[in-house]
């Protein structure tokens, strides 16, 4: 493996932030179809194929569902960087030790940055008042992380690349939308907090126990707190 290590494990790394599932199907299928030396062996097992395919189709769902896309992501801050070291770790397992805890740390560490941006700019996204902007993000990503996949498997350094260019591009995009995902964010606490999955904040114990002071005969929050609580109840509202 040697040189290609590291190309093949940011590739492989930035591919499972986004979606971990695709990238297993892709390398395990091409090993099972070419028998490629570059490839871990333990990826074309069938049983890894068949797991990993079912949960790329209830991926591809998910991904596409306003604020259920954001929950699922919240669900994969885990496993996505688990799958991204495991594959660098297998990547480098056949040559040596030291390989195996390279290619496991840049795989694992480029996979949950990977992951962070994913979520940001999904955040973004689930401003926009339509599902249209979810099912083209959802589809680009899917597309995009699986043709860059397959060329790590040929030509792993401008897989790196290009891999490396849409993670600066990523996060350029998230600086720039913060303030959007900030209130997408608030929306999307309210409305974990409304169906029991979230812990109330700070800020809404606050809100509760000043009204219950203003019950005892002390003073009511005042109106723009109320109406701005009301936004967070209604967090599918979405912006224009």
């Amino acid at each position: 493996m040697g040189a290609e290590l590291i190309p093949m494990a940011f590739t492989t790394g930035w591919g499972s932030g986004i979606n971990a599932y695709a990238v297993v199907l892709v390398l395990g299928l091409a090993d099972k179809i070419f028998n490629l030396s570059q490839i871990p062996n333990a990826l074309a097992r069938t049983d890894v194929l068949i797991g990993a395919g079912v949960l790329f189709v209830v991926e591809m769902l998910a991904d596409k569902i306003p604020y259920v896309d954001s929950a699922w992501d919240s669900v994969h801050t885990v496993v996505r960087p688990a799958v991204g070291a495991t594959i660098g770790y297998l990547i480098g397992h056949d040559t040596a030790t030291l390989d195996a805890a390279v290619g496991a740390a840049t795989g694992g560490v480029t996979a949950l940055i990977s992951h962070g941006i994913k979520a940001g700019l999904r955040a973004a996204v689930n401003t926009s008042p339509e599902p249209a902007s979810n099912v083209l993000v959802s589809t680009t990503e899917d597309v995009t992380v699986t043709g860059v996949t397959a060329l790590a498997i040929a030509h792993p350094w401008w897989a790196a690349a290009i891999a490396l260019l849409f993670l600066v591009l990523g996060a350029f995009f998230v600086y720039k939308l913060a303030g959007r995902i900030r209130r997408y964010k608030r929306r999307y606490d309210a409305w974990g907090e409304r169906v029991g999955i979230a812990v109330p904040s700070e800020r809404r114990e606050h809100r509760e126990h000043r009204e219950h002071r203003g019950r005892r005969g002390t003073a009511a929050p005042p109106p723009t707190s109320a109406r701005t609580d009301e936004r967070l109840e209604r967090p599918f509202d979405q912006e224009t």
